[in-house]
């Protein structure tokens, strides 16, 4: 089995996690870089998923310079920014703030954005932006309210989780279901690929 260069994953996000676990990557350290996430005045979403992503990314990177085990590793950030047209939604905290971000996704199209950096051992920056279009049924009363309870939407952008119960709103997704997750695998396994990072030379071989 062939040894993988180190990666840092700069966020603590537990999809995230999972998405490249079933990439076959597992991170070896998970370092959540904390950045100010505020949108700049008119800033576009797609802009602010680029920005942010490579902050995330550059802080970690600055943080572990001076780590010996993690000299020549790889560092890879994401940011997902939920938005429909200009307006960017929140990762909802509070019921009410979530509430307001459903109401607005109900029966309509919204954009899903993210961006993913990587840094690579001998510092290049190397970015990618992934857009999902994205359009939710008109919900229910009943739906919304059942949705709030369930309380996944915390923390989430657009106070939504697609992989769990609000998988069953989508009417049409246009683009990478994994981007509304939260992480884009192709582009991500991209950027990682045409650096010498190549996951798959691990996949586990069938047994005859």
């Amino acid at each position: 089995m062939s040894t993988l260069p180190k990666l840092v994953l700069a966020s603590a996000s537990p999809r995230r996690i999972e998405l490249l676990q079933q990439a076959g990557i597992e991170p070896d350290r998970v370092f959540p870089a904390d950045v100010d996430e505020t949108p700049q005045r008119a800033e576009h979403p797609r802009s602010l998923a680029k920005r942010l992503s490579r902050a995330k990314a550059e802080r970690a990177w600055e943080a572990l310079k001076g780590d010996a085990d993690l000299a020549d590793a790889f560092v890879l950030a994401a940011d997902t920014v939920v938005a429909v047209g200009r307006r960017i939604l929140p990762k909802a905290e509070l019921t009410e703030e979530a509430a307001n971000c459903l109401k607005l996704l109900s029966g309509r199209a919204h954009r899903v954005y993210s961006g993913v950096c990587l840094i690579t051992p001998a510092g290049k920056v190397r970015q990618r932006l992934v857009e999902t279009r994205v359009r939710f049924k008109r919900f229910s009363r009943e739906e919304l309210e059942g949705y709030l309870a369930s309380g996944e939407w915390r923390g989430k952008a657009g106070a939504y989780a697609v992989q769990g119960l609000a998988g069953s709103f989508v009417v049409k997704l246009v683009g990478s279901y994994t981007n509304v997750v939260g992480l884009p695998l192709y582009e991500t396994l991209g950027l990682l690929a045409a650096d010498g990072y190549k996951p798959y030379v691990n996949w586990p071989a069938a047994r005859a």
